[in-house]
């Protein structure tokens, strides 16, 4: 599908009430969409690769507290925390996306396949408790409310990240995957900043985002940055709808929001995507002024991996 079909489509389905637009796009997205088939797998992967940036700081995940901004349809990644020890997950969403069936064709989909979903986990999986989730989807008419007690996971929607209302100091990681990029530059550091009162002095602050167009995932004819041409107010009249907002910020942009939200980055992966730089490159790439001060390197980084940690009080002192 043109990307420019799709942003009309979500365009129209957003000026329906409420509980009228969440059924039809969920009704596109089931039948017509990526979620005609349930595949656990890539939310799986960014759970696993949470817990790997959290250990290659030399920090333990294990029995541990986790918060995740952005649910989605299926808590995937607070399974995949469970999975691989942690004591519990709260998980909050703007929007009460997460569907009871699709949470069972997921677990239906790793009881199927478990042999790839050991090799995803490898030595971080604990078998024990993966036994003990495929005899409960076995045994049990997994309820929501059973399923999620069951996996410690704490579902809050609509939730608000930046008011919480959690205790203070009683997270041990701040996690999102592919969340960020959606969310207004003002409200997410303010998203950040109510993750300094919530998490622990030791805590981390975990996030993947992705800083590609995402019509660009579904529709091969464009790049990863073929949004950058537009003005911000051009780009609104295509996706300044709530299922397709992208706050369009580059990898420098988060960096400068986290440190200005009080927190000292630890580590950073980018990714450089190769289309876009030779595009960049090229001169034919007409980019908007928004971003000509920025270097085509900035530019043409696609994702990234941001780890952080609050400063503390004597610190800032």
């Amino acid at each position: 599908m043109h990307w420019t079909t799709k942003a009309k489509i979500q365009n129209i389905v957003s000026l329906f009430p409420s509980s009228v637009s969440y059924a039809t796009y969920y009704w596109i997205q089931r039948h017509l969409g990526g979620l005609k088939r349930v595949n656990p797998v890539s939310r799986l992967k960014f759970g696993v690769e949470t817990w790997r940036q959290i250990k290659a700081l030399d920090r333990s995940p294990s029995d541990k507290v986790f918060l995740e901004v952005g649910t989605g349809r299926v808590p995937t990644v607070p399974i995949a925390y469970w999975l691989m020890g942690a004591k519990s997950t709260v998980t909050l969403d703007l929007n009460p996306y997460m569907k009871e069936e699709l949470v069972r064709e997921s677990i239906q989909y790793i009881s199927e396949h478990r042999d790839e979903i050991e090799g995803l986990f490898g030595s971080l999986l604990d078998e024990s408790r993966l036994d003990d989730l495929l005899n409960f989807y076995k045994n049990d008419n997994l309820s929501m409310d059973s399923f999620l007690d069951f996996c410690k996971i704490k579902y809050i929607a609509p939730g608000d990240a930046a008011k919480t209302g959690l205790e203070e100091n009683s997270i041990d990681f701040h996690t999102s995957c592919n969340v960020l990029e959606h969310i207004p530059p003002a409200i997410l550091r303010e998203i950040i900043q109510e993750g300094n009162r919530i998490v622990a002095d030791d805590g981390l602050f975990v996030h993947r985002i992705d800083y590609s167009d995402h019509f660009s995932h579904s529709d091969d004819s464009i790049s990863a940055i073929n949004f950058l041409q537009f003005s911000d107010s051009e780009w609104d009249r295509y996706a300044g709808n709530r299922y397709m907002y992208m706050n369009r910020l580059r990898h420098d942009d988060f960096s400068a929001i986290f440190e200005s939200a009080g927190q000292r980055i630890l580590s950073k992966k980018p990714t450089v995507d190769e289309r876009s730089l030779e595009l960049l490159n090229s001169g034919t790439f007409r980019l908007n002024e928004r971003y000509k001060e920025k270097s085509d390197d900035v530019l043409s980084i696609i994702d990234s991996w941001i780890v952080s940690q609050k400063v503390s009080a004597r610190e800032v002192q």
